[in-house]
């Protein structure tokens, strides 16, 4: 049964939930989601929607009316996707392997509805984790002198594999700018939320001396602008005096582990939509 996914955001104005599901009903459409918001502030409209029709259609020509009929007419931003193809997404990794059993744990187990051609890394000390998942990996050294080098053999691996989104585990490199504007909101990153008071290699045992009294995780998109691209989940856990900084690394990892796999579930289920460095996501 053919499926398709709209995110529009555009100028608020009255009629646009009865124009566009007045346009799917024509096409004897069945809605079975839709959610709308509204920024007041900014007077901007969100819409994301998911139609089944039990019959064909022709993607294609049900994406040019809706660009002659609403798109331009509205002055949309939008996006429509079909749910036939799994997107591609290439895992970027250093040392650290507790994102990465996540992710290809639930990519086993079928709960990540996805494709991963290939792991990238800086380092070698992955790949035996990548063989046992039978996932491709590539090692590309980035030293300091042939950054630029290392971003080349990166983009021409992405571009071969055709790869639609990056998320980055635990990759302990700055992505450059022309990495980013070939991935636009397609690059995902995971980091504690202790930024910007604890930044540097420790930031739990600056945060354990400080005594800090709750410990987080955000998943972000990346930008020029180091972790400060539009966050899509986040999630924290209490603690206290009581506790190490062993344990603060300990529940700090599995926060990463869990808010990673739901930015990448949001992601996928194109439930995202980014608009002036923020995110709205829908649920």
């Amino acid at each position: 049964m053919p499926k398709l996914t709209l995110l529009i955001h555009c100028p608020d104005t009255s009629g646009i939930i009865a124009a566009v599901t007045s346009f799917f009903h024509q096409r004897k459409g069945n809605i079975i989601y839709i959610d709308q918001y509204v920024d007041l502030e900014n007077q901007t409209f969100f819409m994301r929607l998911e139609c089944e029709f039990n019959h064909q259609i022709s993607f294609d020509d049900v994406k040019a009316h809706f660009k002659k009929d609403l798109g331009n007419p509205y002055k949309m931003s939008w996006h429509m996707f079909g749910a036939e193809s799994k997107l591609k997404m290439a895992i970027l990794v250093s040392k650290y392997d507790h994102c990465l059993y996540d992710i290809l744990g639930r990519y086993r187990s079928g709960e990540l509805n996805v494709i991963i051609p290939l792991i990238l890394s800086n380092h070698k000390d992955l790949e035996p984790v990548a063989k046992s998942f039978n996932i491709p990996f590539y090692h590309i050294p980035v030293l300091k002198d042939k950054k630029e080098e290392a971003e080349t053999q990166q983009l021409e691996l992405l571009k071969k594999e055709n790869i639609d989104f990056i998320v980055l585990a635990r990759y302990m490199q700055i992505i450059s700018g022309n990495l980013i504007k070939r991935f636009p909101n397609q690059i995902i990153n995971i980091h504690h939320s202790f930024l910007p008071a604890f930044a540097g290699a420790k930031p739990y045992h600056f945060a354990y001396k400080r005594g800090v009294k709750i410990i987080g995780a955000t998943s972000h998109y990346v930008t020029d602008e180091l972790d400060a691209g539009p966050i899509i989940e986040q999630d924290i856990t209490r603690i206290s005096h009581s506790h190490s900084v062993k344990d603060l690394i300990l529940k700090g990892r599995d926060l990463e582990k869990i808010v990673l796999a739901r930015g990448i579930k949001l992601h996928l289920e194109r439930k995202t939509l980014v608009y002036n460095n923020r995110t709205v996501v829908f649920t």
